[in-house]
């Protein structure tokens, strides 16, 4: 059994041009499209582009975090996957905020509410568990927890963007609860982690000797997909940029703040 697995933070399902001078006020406010050689910034619903690009793309897994969650049951619909949604933060007053997200994307930003949701293709989730992994300040962080028919586990998360110990214990409580409720299932933990293996080596040292989980995307990333009791047969790797990219009268859409990872793993009895 091969797993084609991606994860994605998804910036609340909104664009980021590279030229940061094309996110003005005036756009922000009045919805204008700003425009430079080769790019475009937009303030409007991206749906239709995101599915595209996702119902497009080849994976088994997608595990997608800063996720509208009025749009998972129809994303799931969409690319002819099972979900399993865990909300996070800014849920409450769900209807205002998403009629707010729906004038006006940019200005309410993350302010409309988030979640982090597993995709699953090809196979059935037969459980599902949610980990609160930050109650309090700054925000509540949660990790949603798959088991599918094929006996693989699936943890999602996103650790908190805050100066450490914060998301280092986040990200251990989590990986922690993971392993406990897999047992000796083969594993994948992935998503944004908000930490850079350069920077904090020590984790991710704990987490491979402690859980068994390796292997980091790269140095300066940080967003990984950790697997034990699996074969690493194309290790995690960023998209390059244009590939997320969407065409725009002429110009580029680049979709997402953040690059997906994507890896390919198997399991030994294949």
């Amino acid at each position: 059994m091969e797993i084609r697995t991606i994860a994605w933070n998804i910036f609340h399902g909104r664009d980021a041009p590279p030229d940061p001078a094309l996110r003005t006020r005036r756009s922000q406010l009045l919805r204008i499209t700003e425009r430079n050689s080769t790019h475009v910034q937009v303030n409007r619903s991206l749906y239709d582009e995101y599915a595209a690009l996702i119902a497009a793309a080849n994976w088994d897994l997608l595990l997608l975090q800063e996720f509208r969650p009025r749009w998972a049951e129809r994303l799931a619909r969409d690319c002819g996957a099972e979900s399993h949604m865990a909300l996070t933060s800014r849920n409450s007053f769900a209807p205002l905020r998403s009629l707010v997200a729906s004038l006006n994307p940019d200005l309410i930003g993350s302010g409309e509410g988030g979640s982090n949701v597993t995709l699953v293709r090809g196979n059935s989730i037969v459980e599902r568990r949610e980990l609160a992994i930050c109650e309090g300040k700054p925000e509540r962080r949660a990790m949603a927890f798959s088991r599918l028919e094929s006996g693989l586990c699936v943890a999602n998360l996103h650790a908190s963007n805050a100066k450490p110990p914060l998301p280092n214990e986040e990200l251990l409580r989590g990986a922690e609860h993971a392993t406990r409720w897999a047992g000796d299932a083969p594993l994948i933990v992935g998503g944004d982690f908000n930490m850079r293996p350069d920077r904090v080596p020590d984790i991710f040292e704990q987490l491979e000797q402690r859980f068994k989980l390796c292997c980091a995307t790269a140095p300066d990333a940080i967003d990984h997909l950790l697997v034990r009791g699996l074969e690493v047969v194309e290790a995690p790797r960023r998209w390059p940029a244009e590939q997320r990219e969407r065409a725009w009268e002429g110009l580029r859409l680049r979709l997402s703040d953040h690059a997906p990872v994507e890896a390919l793993f198997r399991s030994p009895s294949a």
